[in-house]
């Protein structure tokens, strides 16, 4: 791990005294994410109604340049010229280096076919069947840590050979009393709306960690 990657997780614990004692935990998951990454994995994201906006949140910030530009490189330029020079110039001016992530919240079509045809609480745990791989890291968002289809989802990630991280409050549910998980951040707050106050700065501190790691 960089200084620099290092360095976003102490200053969340500077600017946010409370997640103090998440610390290891943070530090965990950040591992994690970098092995993921090295080893050209991706991040797969899912949660229930807020934690569901957090999902597509994370994925929006590893997708494209979050606090660095990410410009792509000679072997983009190289790729581009060969393949559809007309474009190339456009291509290395705009597009950015990526980090990939998926959410699984936002899959309609097969969430309502699955969820009306065999089981609502198993939409998540399809999902990571049909595409998670062992490179990648599962992020289980869930305040209460006792969601349903966040545990399933666990359970298969877990069955899939995934690396799992679950997101939740001080309790952990039954995440953290059934160890559902490989690594559970709990934020040390019970009411659902400051869970998820906390969690935004953790999921951006887990952004800015592995971008400092690949693109700083």
């Amino acid at each position: 791990m960089k200084a620099s990657t290092h360095n976003a997780i102490t200053t969340l614990i500077s600017r946010s005294p409370v997640l103090a004692p998440c610390e290891p935990d943070l530090t965990a998951a950040v591992e994690a994410l970098i092995a993921t990454y090295e080893h050209h994995g991706k991040l797969i994201a899912c949660g229930n109604g807020g934690s569901a906006a957090d999902a597509e949140h994370i994925v929006g910030e590893l997708m494209k340049g979050f606090l660095l530009p990410r410009k792509l490189g000679a072997d983009w330029q190289a790729k581009f010229e060969a393949a559809c020079p007309a474009s190339a110039d456009y291509f290395l001016k705009n597009l950015q280096g990526t980090l990939p992530a998926i959410s699984l919240v936002n899959a309609v079509a097969l969430g309502t076919a699955f969820a009306n045809d065999q089981a609502p609480d198993l939409v998540f745990a399809q999902q990571v069947l049909g595409m998670g791989n062992e490179n990648d890291t599962l992020l289980a968002i869930s305040t209460s840590g006792n969601s349903t289809n966040v545990l399933y989802a666990l359970d298969v990630a877990r069955a899939k050979g995934l690396k799992t991280i679950a997101l939740t409050g001080r309790t952990g549910g039954k995440i953290a009393s059934e160890h559902r998980a490989d690594i559970t951040i709990r934020v040390p707050e019970d009411e659902t709306y400051k869970i998820q106050e906390l969690h935004l700065p953790v999921y951006h501190m887990l952004c800015i960690a592995v971008e400092q790691e690949f693109f700083g």
